[in-house]
């Protein structure tokens, strides 16, 4: 591992890890912040057949209700990143908490669906205050085994609210609480958030870089219109045919990484203080760490896309039986994510590889049940491929997320962690725009679920494989 990266820096740093231990109540609050995003990704999945009926929505903001959430959070990380290092990681995860809780209001509040998107995509903004600084104060809040147990929380809720997110949906839309219905499941975020927000100040220490960077206005815009210019089209290109304006925006948005990775470069050589800094990409356990977090994060949101196109337009399920069926993979996460941590301190970097193949099998247990059940089989037929499936998720999400960032500097860990929550979103785009060319270009949803199975299943084995490309330990 590169010196760059490994050895502390000569500067004090206002990170707890090395002076205190860290609060009672700073992972309940950080893990709620958490949860409440990662439910928001899925929970509106479940809601767009009611708020389509609601507020008379068409097709286009039908669309934006999802991808304008989506998008706002890919493009704000890194730069919410920078500003958490300038200002203070404890200070920005409280104003991303306060703007979350607000706008997730104003989403349950919505009277049209032009407000819904527009509050969709402040709520985005607000989530991507939040993400850096919940990775950046565990990397320098927490060290050694109590930072890996960390990450294992951290990952365990990320999954919790993935895996959960549908069948929570499901549940608030049918019990219709105080006839809110689909409103219901944007407003349960307000009592929650209220309530982490007034322990923020109490529980969370404050950290921010030792030298307070500079924003590097430059690098904002360049950073900013080329993640538009690559999110937007693999969110919308699949609905609009792929039109002209698809390959023209991807194709401006590799020029516009290429410019950004010049200027940071020069930026860094000049002394400055670049939006991403690339010494970073000196340490192999980090660069690496990022394309294992691209492979994995590649297949997540596209399996719950085509497994839940699969159980309710294909086996024609409701939102709260398809959200049932999800269970399964629920329990299998659970009983692996708990203990990823020490899985992983016995077996170093093969814990992840470990968990890739058992995704792979997983996969590959599905694959045999649909080709038995169809269409018309039993849904249960489902349960042990999905079972497998979850244990590997469990093994692998915690893991490769605290590898990628035990070795980088706490002064570089609000750029280190922007970035890492841009990957797994772009990455979650990025899969469900290829995954979703497979599966709608199948004649039927059991061939099509089998199809997108198959590329899935080869994902996490390239998974298993980059691992092997990692110091044996890292940190």
């Amino acid at each position: 591992m590169s010196s760059t990266l490994t050895a502390r820096s000569t500067t004090p740093t206002t990170a707890p890890a090395t002076t205190a231990p860290a609060p009672r109540g700073l992972l309940p609050v950080l893990l709620t912040a958490t949860f409440m995003t990662a439910l928001d990704v899925f929970v509106v999945n479940v809601a767009i057949p009611s708020l389509q009926t609601d507020l008379r929505a068409g097709p286009a903001a039908v669309q934006w209700v999802v991808a304008g959430f989506g998008l706002a959070l890919a493009v704000g990380l890194i730069t919410a990143g920078r500003l958490g290092d300038r200002y203070g990681r404890r200070r920005m995860f409280g104003l991303g908490l306060a703007l979350f809780t607000l706008t997730s209001a104003a989403c349950g509040l919505a009277p049209t669906a032009g407000t819904l998107v527009g509050a969709r995509v402040a709520q985005g903004l607000a989530a991507a205050l939040m993400g850096p600084q919940v990775l950046a104060i565990l990397r320098t809040a927490y060290s050694g085994a109590a930072q890996a147990r960390a990450f294992a929380m951290y990952g365990l809720t990320m999954g919790l609210g993935a895996v959960f997110g549908q069948l929570i949906g499901g549940v608030l839309i049918r019990a219709d609480l105080f006839g809110l219905d689909w409103r219901s499941c944007f407003l349960l975020n307000l009592p929650v958030g209220l309530a982490a927000l007034a322990m923020v100040r109490r529980c969370l220490p404050e950290s921010r870089a030792p030298h307070r960077p500079g924003l590097d206005p430059v690098g904002v815009v360049l950073v900013t219109l080329a993640l538009t210019a690559l999110v937007l089209p693999l969110i919308q290109g699949r609905e609009s045919g792929w039109p002209l304006w698809t390959g023209l925006c991807l194709g401006g948005a590799a020029a516009l990484l290429v410019l950004l990775t010049v200027h940071q470069h020069r930026r860094g050589r000049a002394g400055g203080s670049p939006l991403v800094d690339t010494r970073l990409f000196r340490d192999r356990a980090f660069t690496t760490g990022l394309l294992a977090q691209l492979a994995f994060w590649l297949g997540q949101a596209s399996f719950f896309l085509v497994l839940a196109l699969y159980l309710q337009p294909g086996l024609g399920l409701d939102a709260l039986g398809a959200g049932l069926v999800f269970t399964a993979i629920g329990l299998g996460y659970l009983l692996t994510s708990t203990t990823a941590h020490r899985v992983a301190a016995r077996l170093g970097r093969q814990a992840i590889a470990l968990g890739g193949l058992l995704m792979a099998a997983g996969l590959g247990l599905l694959g045999l049940a649909v080709h038995l059940a169809g269409t018309t089989g039993s849904v249960w037929w489902l349960a042990p491929g999905l079972f497998v499936d979850g244990l590997g998720m469990g093994l692998v999400i915690a893991p490769v997320t605290s590898l990628v960032l035990a070795g980088v500097e706490p002064r570089l860990a609000g750029s280190a962690a922007g970035l890492v929550a841009t990957v797994q979103q772009v990455a979650g785009a990025l899969g469900v725009a290829l995954i979703g060319i497979l599966y709608y270009g199948a004649a039927d949803p059991a061939t099509a679920f089998g199809r997108s199975l198959g590329a899935l299943a080869v994902l996490e084995v390239l998974l298993a494989g980059l691992v092997q490309l990692l110091p044996r330990r890292t940190g």
